[in-house]
């Protein structure tokens, strides 16, 4: 079997093509930077060099493939909304009229929970909860847009399958854990709200699991999933026990959704002044203030998926492979987009 990855070379496509190249394929491995999959090239993937900003490019890739997992995406907090657009949604336009025109027999696109996320508390939401009026970023927006887009090359006659993976973590993550964990060492990771929201995280093999199996499973064909660890576990508490194992101070300074919401704002304002990221997004409030919790009970009986690694063992996990190497990363806390 032929099999494109866009955005193989970031941080879930490479654990997803690492699991193909396991399985005994030879994927083609769609990317900018290679050095992320160098050793999956010695095993026998193929790079292929690709921008989704050119759509030639991006067509031409999908030629002769039996099956394409769509996971390239900009995916953070902040960025310019022509940079979400061209890459978020004329990207995904791109990997889906490609698929049609080549004939490839299913697309699987790489979503997220962000797309119905309404700024407020969600507890357990199903797969058929209503897009928002407003959506609460541009990355939100855009990968509603891909979800518009892939639904209607399903109506062309494309076999597709979308999966909503929530807060995907685990090594090789740099954007989730390790910003919370470069704000704590520098002193400045505020608790966001009352400490009380609980979310869904999902560590990144059960999220390649989920993708395995939306391959090949018959009656996923046309329909959308929520895919998590499915344990809605509380969210600030779980930073702190982190911390702790990292004996990083636990004493967070409380910041109350609202304030939160108007720090953010501000900062947002002077940020589309100055070019830089802002330190605070009312997005990233929404995300580590708020519960977010998904009901995977159509994931379970279509795909047959099953979380086959608990958060506490996926965070373990992370931690001993970041044990050698801590992480640096700096910027806005809560960067990753969820």
């Amino acid at each position: 079997m032929k099999i494109l990855v866009t955005g193989a070379t970031g941080f879930l496509g490479s654990h997803l093509s690492g699991a193909l190249v396991r399985q005994g394929h030879q994927p083609f491995l769609a990317g900018r930077n290679f050095a992320r999959v160098k050793p999956l090239l010695a095993q026998g993937a193929n790079a292929v060099p690709l921008d989704l900003r050119d759509r030639a490019q991006v067509i031409a890739a999908c030629a002769g493939m039996d099956l394409i997992y769509h996971v390239g995406a900009l995916s953070t907090a902040w960025g310019d909304p022509a940079d979400f657009a061209a890459i978020n949604v004329e990207g995904t336009r791109a990997v889906a009229d490609g698929a049609l025109h080549h004939g490839v027999g299913r697309l699987i696109y790489v979503s997220s929970p962000a797309v119905v996320f309404a700024g407020r508390d969600q507890q357990n939401i199903m797969e058929d909860q209503p897009y928002p009026p407003r959506f609460s970023s541009p990355y939100a927006a855009t990968k509603k847009r891909g979800e518009d887009l892939v639904n209607e090359a399903h109506t062309r006659g494309l076999p597709t399958v979308i999966l909503r993976p929530k807060a995907i973590f685990g090594p090789g993550d740099r954007a989730l854990l390790p910003r919370l964990i470069a704000r704590a060492r520098a002193g400045r990771l505020p608790q966001l709200g009352d400490g009380t929201n609980r979310v869904d995280l999902t560590y990144v093999d059960n999220v390649v699991h989920a993708l395995l199996l939306a391959a090949a499973a018959p009656r996923a064909v046309g329909k959308t999933y929520f895919i998590t660890n499915d344990e809605h576990i509380p969210l600030w508490p779980t930073i702190r026990a982190v911390l702790e194992q990292l004996k990083l101070s636990t004493q967070l300074r409380p910041l109350p959704t609202p304030v939160a919401l108007t720090l953010a704002w501000l900062l947002e304002q002077r940020a589309r002044y100055t070019g830089q990221e802002p330190l605070l997004t009312r997005y990233t409030v929404g995300i580590l203030a708020r519960t977010q919790t998904y009901d995977i009970r159509a994931a379970r009986q279509d795909l047959g998926y099953q979380p086959h690694c608990t958060v506490a063992e996926g965070i373990a996990q992370t931690l001993r492979m970041w044990a050698s190497d801590a992480p640096t990363t700096t910027g806005s806390v809560g960067g990753a987009t969820a």
